[in-house]
């Protein structure tokens, strides 16, 4: 069974989409998603310095943007999406890409709702200095009762010994200088402590967004940040969606549901590279391939030739959500 994941954010890199605009059609496609968005995304992906593609509202409409692009050269609809993969999962802001990947939201409403999250959350991020580290390694509870002490939260579990802490730039700073025993703190390229209570001024305007939104049905099910939950009701996956902006990312969770459907191998999509180290960890014997550039496409392809095809069997509880 193969499995695509979309990336979040932090995974951007200066001119990481340089190479995809010299394929066919996808510069047209990305001033599109510019025009949706009302930003240039073709200047983000290709000549922006890092400073730039750290601000909140300039990183999440581009990683869903090339989320989408990278895809499409691979398959052009949700249904060959269903027709390749068992599941799929989004971290953080890609659970939008994951959503319009397989028809849950057309990719124009994913990217309406990703330019308002991403003004959001930069605008609540503003208000207070706030940021993410990630904690590498430690004896679990050690790094939980550190946390506590700091009053950081731990905003993303994503499993294979990596702990994301959020808080303020203070907090985070005594982290730095006195970790917890056999663990490394890596600042991370975010601006701001998403997934924690400092983001809750975003979810009352994304609620009141998403309400005018008819979403349809996932043609592949969505393993839910919040729970590993596979889910394929887009109205519910929706609301889940906006809930998490201000809740922890559980991929540990999404992680093991992967593993009880048994999963072979696992395609990343551009901006490829985290979430596939992240596999290597935690979904051992499983094949994993990062679609950093076209150059990519072929193995991608050979990938979904081998592994493809195998549809995600839900439970009882599954099949409702």
């Amino acid at each position: 069974m193969l499995v695509f994941v979309f990336p979040g954010q932090g995974s951007q890199s200066p001119g990481f989409l340089a190479p995809w605009l010299e394929l066919p059609g996808v510069e047209d496609r990305l001033r599109w998603a510019s025009a949706v968005v009302g930003d240039d995304l073709v200047a983000h992906g290709t000549v922006s310095d890092a400073n730039t593609l750290r601000d909140t509202a300039v990183a999440q409409p581009l990683i869903v943007a090339a989320g989408l692009l990278g895809l499409r050269e691979l398959l052009t609809s949700p249904a060959e999406l269903a027709a390749a993969a068992g599941a799929v999962a989004g971290h953080s802001v890609g659970e939008l890409t994951a959503a319009a990947a397989t028809g849950a939201l057309t990719p124009e409403q994913a990217l309406v709702l990703v330019r308002e999250r991403g003004r959001g959350m930069a605008a609540a991020a503003a208000a207070r200095p706030t940021g993410m580290s990630a904690v590498l390694g430690g004896d679990p509870d050690d790094v939980a009762a550190r946390l506590a002490a700091l009053e950081l939260t731990p905003a993303n579990a994503n499993g294979g010994g990596q702990t994301v802490a959020a808080g303020t730039t203070e907090a985070l700073a005594a982290l730095a200088a006195d970790p917890p025993a056999r663990a490394r703190v890596v600042p991370l390229q975010v601006a701001g402590a998403f997934h924690t209570e400092h983001m809750t001024p975003a979810v009352g305007a994304l609620q009141r967004l998403a309400a005018g939104i008819d979403p349809g049905t996932a043609s592949v099910p969505i393993a839910a940040n919040a729970d590993g939950e596979l889910v394929t009701d887009g109205a519910r996956f929706l609301q889940r969606l906006v809930a998490q902006v201000s809740r922890p990312v559980r991929w540990d969770l999404v992680t093991e549901a992967f593993a009880r459907l048994g999963v072979t191998a696992l395609i990343e999509v551009p901006p490829a590279g985290t979430l596939t180290n992240l596999a290597k960890r935690t979904l051992k014997g499983v094949d994993v391939l990062a679609l950093k550039t076209p150059d990519d496409l072929d193995k991608a392809r050979a990938v979904i030739t081998e592994h493809g095809g195998v549809a995600a069997t839900l439970t009882t509880t599954e099949a409702a959500l």
